[in-house]
């Protein structure tokens, strides 16, 4: 850092424009539309998956297996990619993402064969899971003091960003006209994730130090105000640098990687099945459309709203009411099921996703906030990779479920998920903090990775 950067009172806002030369939220806006263009591989999957049959002459089945392996290798690539990230910066990373998410939707035009979707959309999926660390990790290395807000914006645009496609995509879905379809989405996927790679960057060295001794100046200055930020952004600056090694090594990420799997489970199973278990309910086809529709709009919000509310309250409050309401909310998909009420089912339906999604916004940055931001990639990605387990809850258990038991009994052990991790956030305290070196500095992190 220098010494004009250093003199800035550890203020993140300026210490980032000092650096950057603009304003630090251009790198979010940048991140937030490399997250919206690859959102597709998620959320636009089932409009085109039908007319991909088609083209095979297939039957819809087959294509079962390419959205689980798109769950598998978007959120197993992300530790490597995040350790990656951590010791050599976004650019390079996010370029090969260019290829490898926008190159595999091209390549879907002139797929053939079944076997050539699940490498394309395998390796599409790695490409996703590096902009998701990428646009994640951004937020959580440049704003310290808004990391709820900020990872919310990026996480939003995953799932809301999808809608812009749908309408492109459902009225070209003739079979004759999806090859351009393909094509023209994944060249507008390169050219994004290509401009994410030369804008992104992570900040110089020196800059966390930079930023929590302005904190601890500030603080100590005005020691009544010492408490304002309710233990979330400055507290974290405060702390040590975990290697993912030592993150691993606390109680902390063990509870929160349970929570993460259950609560996922929970929210996938809602978004993967609410469409079958209206249809074996018995509501209308209305309903059920309804109910999707209202889906990633549900998600989006939800994400940037209790991400915000996070910077401003105490975390893991807002995690704990978040994941009961999102149980609350599943528990009143089955009541609205079994009573044919359509406000009360769809209404249940976007509160369990508003308080499911928020996850996503949530966990990354407790995370950067009890272990750092200097390996917050690699950290966060190992909480990430609980996302697996939840998303085979949600699919394989839940179908599981629905047969040796019933709809009800599987949605409601989803509810049961959900609440139990809201009530295991109030057993979260941070990590020890940073032991001092003689002098009163703090001691340097290992960066062994």
């Amino acid at each position: 850092m220098s010494t004009e950067a250093t003199a800035s009172g550890g203020d993140p806002a300026a210490l980032a424009r000092e650096y950057l030369g603009f304003s630090r939220w251009w790198l979010v806006v940048v991140a937030a539309l490399a997250m919206g263009v690859v959102s597709p591989y998620q959320y636009v999957w089932s409009s085109i998956e039908g007319p991909l049959a088609r083209d095979l002459g297939i039957p819809l089945p087959q294509l079962g297996l390419v959205f689980t392996l798109f769950v598998v290798f978007q959120a197993g690539s992300q530790f490597p990619v995040g350790w990656w990230r951590d010791g050599h910066g976004p650019r390079v990373l996010t370029g090969v993402a260019a290829v490898l998410a926008g190159g595999s939707y091209v390549g879907l035009a002139y797929a053939t064969t079944v076997p050539q979707l699940y490498v394309l959309y395998s390796l599409g999926a790695v490409g996703v899971g590096i902009v998701y660390t990428v646009a994640v990790n951004t937020a959580l290395k440049w704003f310290p003091d808004r990391r709820g807000l900020t990872t919310g914006v990026g996480t939003m645009a995953f799932a809301g960003g999808a809608a812009l496609f749908v309408p492109y995509v459902r009225a070209n879905a003739a079979v004759a006209a999806y090859g351009n379809v393909l094509r023209n989405m994944g060249i507008l996927i390169a050219l994004v994730v290509l401009l994410a790679a030369v804008v992104l960057r992570d900040p110089p060295e020196g800059w966390n130090e930079a930023v929590a001794d302005g904190g601890r100046e500030e603080a100590e200055a005005e020691p009544e105000d010492a408490d304002r930020t309710g233990g979330t952004a400055t507290d974290g600056d405060r702390r040590r640098d975990y290697t993912w090694r030592e993150t691993l090594r606390t109680w902390q990420f063990w509870l929160m990687y349970a929570m993460f799997v259950a609560v996922s489970g929970a929210g996938l199973m809602v978004t993967a099945k609410v469409i079958s278990f209206a249809e074996a309910m018995g509501l209308s086809a209305n309903v059920a459309t309804l109910s999707a529709t209202a889906l990633p709009i549900a998600a989006g919000v939800g994400r940037l709203v209790m991400g915000d509310l996070s910077d401003r309250v105490d975390r893991r409050w807002t995690m704990a009411v978040s994941f009961v309401l999102c149980g609350i909310g599943v528990a009143g998909v089955v009541l609205g099921a079994q009573a044919g009420s359509t406000p009360l089912f769809v209404g249940s339906v976007v509160v369990a996703v508003f308080f499911w999604s928020p996850q996503y916004t949530l966990f990354p940055s407790l995370v950067g906030e009890y272990y750092g931001s200097s390996h917050s990639s690699s950290n966060y990605a190992l909480l990430y990779s609980g996302k697996m387990w939840g998303g085979v809850f949600g699919g394989a258990v839940a179908g599981w479920l629905v047969t040796l038991t019933d709809w009800p009994t599987a949605f409601g052990v989803g509810a049961v998920l959900a609440v139990a991790a809201g009530l295991a956030a109030f057993g979260l305290r941070p990590p020890a903090r940073r032991p001092e070196a003689p002098g009163g500095r703090r001691a340097a992190a290992s960066s062994e990775d």
